[in-house]
């Protein structure tokens, strides 16, 4: 059974998704001193962020060495 997604749509989905969830997390930031506490962790979001951007980075390193 294949997957029906190559390579460059699950780079673009990782990396449409590092953003958003960077720019939720810096969103959250200015206002975490007026409301209190948040649901939603910052620093685990940020760190979701990080590693999805590093993942993306893994999908683009390996389309250039030419595994896809």
């Amino acid at each position: 059974m294949q997957i029906p997604l190559s390579m460059s749509d699950i780079s673009l989905w990782i990396a449409v998704t590092a953003i958003i969830l960077l720019v939720a997390s810096e969103l959250l930031s200015p206002y975490s001193e007026h409301f209190g506490y948040f649901a939603i962790d910052k620093a685990r979001l940020r760190l979701a962020a990080l590693i999805l951007g590093a993942s993306f980075m893994i999908t683009v390193l390996l389309r250039a060495i030419g595994y896809s």
